[in-house]
């Protein structure tokens, strides 16, 4: 399998090539192939979801051609170097991670490379699948329906305004709520510090600003 091609394609954003990257394409070609795709499919019907940031997720874009722009891949990040793949007119989703002890097996791979991380960036390309990833059926604990979301479907957050898209809403007390003012988001503003329950009183009672 020569997959040079698509590691060029995955070091467009980059200045070097490096093991998450080929990684990235491994893993992302595995998943593919285990949800029956000989090729990047069209129309969506892929959905990727990478466990970590960085140079990976270039890896696995080159691979499948699942984007963040195209609302084809989405990244939760756990820190590891894994991805779960989902064929989104079934919903069958399996995991594709590398082996507890890939690293030690790539330098097996290539005894005459005493180097690991060279020895990584050789054995990566070239070891079959089964030598260096594990594959498994996983169930989405989010509906990929829901994952996906309605397009076209928008609402205000009746707490600070703003427009919420894609279902990503909350109903708490007959409110309409970001996640961001549900106490849910990764910031924090004067406001965020009144405890909600106080805070939704004052939004009902349109008091806020006493």
């Amino acid at each position: 399998m020569d997959i040079t091609h698509l590691l060029e394609k995955s070091m467009q954003d980059h200045d070097h090539l490096c093991p998450r990257q080929i990684l990235g394409v491994r893993i992302g070609l595995a998943g593919m192939t285990a949800l029956g795709f000989g090729a990047p499919p069209a129309k969506k019907e892929l959905l990727v979801i990478s466990e970590t940031d960085g140079c990976f997720v270039d890896g696995v874009t080159a691979a499948t051609g699942c984007t963040v722009g195209h609302r084809t891949l989405r990244v939760e990040d756990y820190g590891k170097v894994a991805a779960v793949f989902v064929d989104t007119t079934t919903g069958r989703a399996v995991r594709v991670a590398p082996r507890l002890d890939i690293r030690e097996r790539a330098c097996t791979f290539v005894p005459e490379e005493s180097r690991h991380y060279f020895a990584q960036m050789q054995a990566y390309q070239s070891m079959p699948d089964e030598a260096m990833l594990v594959v498994q059926e996983v169930v989405l604990n989010t509906p990929v329906e829901k994952i996906a979301s309605r397009p076209g479907v928008r609402v205000n957050c009746d707490v600070c305004g703003e427009e919420i898209m894609n279902e990503r809403e909350i109903q708490e007390d007959g409110l309409t709520i970001c996640r961001a003012c549900a106490g849910g988001g990764y910031y924090q503003t004067a406001l965020s510090r009144v405890p909600m329950a106080l805070f939704l009183s004052r939004v009902k009672q349109g008091t806020l600003s006493q």
